[in-house]
């Protein structure tokens, strides 16, 4: 992949990214409709090829936050159009790296040091570049090391990228904008922290740390004397990505073993520490041969907040549509109910968030569940295409959930995902209040 000699950073030059493309986008609804003028037999999936092709490359070179929304949207594959997130997909994993000038410019403006004078050996040509950063390889203690250089400027533009990403949002998601302003006001919060190596470096140690004794799982050790606010040194850890692990044909108990240490790594973050690695796709996991998995990239750490959480976690109990009052409290209590709805309003949205609890909570009801049923993701998504089709949901101006529903639903919706390609049979643990009636 072609070297990036430099990244756009200014509002002006950024902006005129987003203009370009655009402008682009435009002659692409302008030839859809040509053609579909002579030929109105003709999809939109040519046109929706060309726009993914167009606003993936426009955000893979500007990086930073515009990047990372393409990264996130290509996790909702049920709200996409398959072009999209099929293109958004390669922001998980790739991306044209930085020039090896530019990352020796950011080791000596943090350390007043080149690279090479900081580790015994360091490999200039990236691993992996993706949206935030990019890794390197070096040696140092003996030890092999994953380098991550956070691209220059990315903090600093992240609110300007949003306000400039909204509109490809609101045209591929076909979102009002409240809904979009309200998701990307919580996507804004987090990428402030996940520019903060600092903080990623405290959370990397702390959860590791906490999450060491679940079978099957390997932790990074991290070097705090070689990190700072935009440089991350840890220890490298060997696998493979989701992909490529797949490929070499893994049988059905090692799948099972990795998809159960993936779901006790997660049970364990929303349950225990309340704190949950918020970024659930299969660039930051590495899978391996024996059946263990490696955890990697503490950027992204949702904190639960003590009431969210127990609203949150009652949708999942069995009998909370037999506790009519309960129900009716929890429902104001995460924001799925307005204070300006009429009484018929309330009852139809009732109707349908009890539907899609009854399906997204499905594997909890369950001491054992089949991540490969495939007719059940079948449903999700349906049902997901479903609602897009209802007025009343399609014209709605309100946005419905709470902010912090936000994440965790897209960390369930990331773990499913990554559960169902591999495949994976598992025993579903439950925290304790599960399993007592409810009072």
């Amino acid at each position: 992949m072609k070297e990036q000699k430099s990244i756009p950073t200014s509002k002006i030059e950024r902006a005129a990214k987003f203009v370009t493309t655009g402008i682009k986008i435009g002659g692409n609804y302008l030839k859809h409709y040509t053609k579909k003028a002579f030929n109105p037999e003709i999809t939109r999936e040519e046109l929706h090829e060309d726009n993914a092709r167009d606003i993936y490359n426009a955000l893979s070179k500007l990086k930073g936050s515009a990047l990372k929304v393409a990264q996130m949207m290509s996790m909702d594959k049920n709200l996409l159009p398959r072009a999209y997130a099929q293109r958004f997909t390669m922001a998980q994993y790739s991306a044209p790296p930085l020039s090896g000038p530019l990352v020796v410019k950011t080791f000596q403006k943090y350390f007043g040091k080149t690279p090479q004078e900081l580790y015994d050996s360091f490999e200039m040509k990236a691993s992996n570049a993706a949206s935030i950063g990019q890794v390197h390889i070096a040696y140092k203690y003996g030890k092999k090391l994953a380098v991550k250089i956070q691209y220059p400027g990315i903090a600093e533009s992240i609110s300007s990228d949003l306000k400039m990403v909204k509109p490809f949002a609101v045209t591929i998601l076909q979102l009002p904008d409240k809904d979009i302003d309200k998701y990307l006001e919580e996507v804004e919060s987090k990428l402030y922290e996940e520019t903060d190596y600092d903080l990623e470096l405290k959370r990397s140690i702390e959860i590791s740390e906490r999450c060491k004794h679940i079978p099957n799982l390997r932790f990074a050790t991290y070097y705090p004397e070689l990190s700072c606010k935009k440089i991350l040194t840890m220890e490298w850890l060997d696998g493979l990505h989701m992909k490529e692990f797949l490929l070499t044909n893994p049988s059905q108990a090692i799948r099972n073993q990795i998809g159960q240490a993936l779901w006790n790594f997660y049970d364990f973050q929303f349950h225990t520490l309340k704190a949950v690695h918020a970024d659930p796709h299969p660039g930051n996991f590495l899978m391996r041969e024996d059946g263990t998995l490696g955890i990697i990239d503490f950027g992204c750490v949702k904190e639960i907040p003590q009431e969210f959480y127990h609203n949150y976690f009652l949708l999942v109990h069995p009998q909370l549509a037999q506790n009519e009052a309960l129900l009716e409290k929890v429902f104001w209590e995460l924001e799925f109910y307005q204070p300006q709805d009429s009484e018929k309003e309330r009852a139809f949205f009732r109707k349908i968030f009890l539907q899609m609890i009854e399906l997204l909570c499905r594997p909890f009801r369950y001491e054992y569940f089949d991540f490969s049923d495939d007719a059940y993701f079948k449903e999700i998504y349906d049902f997901g295409e479903s609602l897009a089709q209802i007025p009343e949901i399609r014209d709605s101006k309100q946005a419905r959930g709470s902010k912090h529903s936000l994440y965790i639903n897209r960390t369930y919706f990331g773990l499913y995902s990554m559960l169902n390609e591999l495949r994976a049979f598992i025993k579903i643990e439950k925290p304790d209040f599960l399993k007592q009636p409810l009072q």
